[in-house]
């Protein structure tokens, strides 16, 4: 198969992912993975019946016409609601608590490095170059 012919069939396997969006809540649960909807497709073909399953997301037909924006919308809010519901807020504070303490560690060690900076004598000590730069030692 040429990497033409192949983009051509993964955007054929794309439309037909977005007129059955029920394949995409079973891929985001977990319950498959998109090769697996991809072998099935190629095997079967877009007419069998096993695909009815997935024209339905949460016992509603969907619509299918992409150029409705206000669908679209309201599925995202959906999504974003159903994220929100998921989310322990109590741990959502902890990580945030501790996040807090390591910040407040870092920006404590930082200021000691500079109080030590600023605290420490200066070590810049002029060269005596009349020195040879090696010392042999007589016997």
């Amino acid at each position: 198969m040429t990497n033409k012919q192949g983009q051509q069939e993964i955007e054929t396997f794309k439309k037909f992912v977005q007129q059955n969006p029920g394949m995409i809540k079973e891929v985001r649960n977990g319950g498959k993975k998109w090769q697996d909807f991809y072998e099935q497709w190629v095997l079967l073909g877009e007419d069998d019946p096993s695909w009815d399953k997935y024209k339905q997301v949460d016992g509603t037909v969907s619509e299918t016409n992409p150029s409705s924006g206000k669908k679209q919308g309201q599925g995202w809010m959906k999504q974003m609601t159903e994220f929100m519901e998921k989310v322990d807020m109590e741990k959502v504070e902890g990580h945030i608590g501790q996040l807090n303490g390591a910040i407040t560690n870092i920006q404590s060690l930082i200021s000691q490095f500079q109080d030590m900076k600023k605290h420490a004598p200066s070590t810049n000590k002029p060269v005596n170059n009349n020195r040879p730069p090696f010392h042999f030692y007589g016997d």
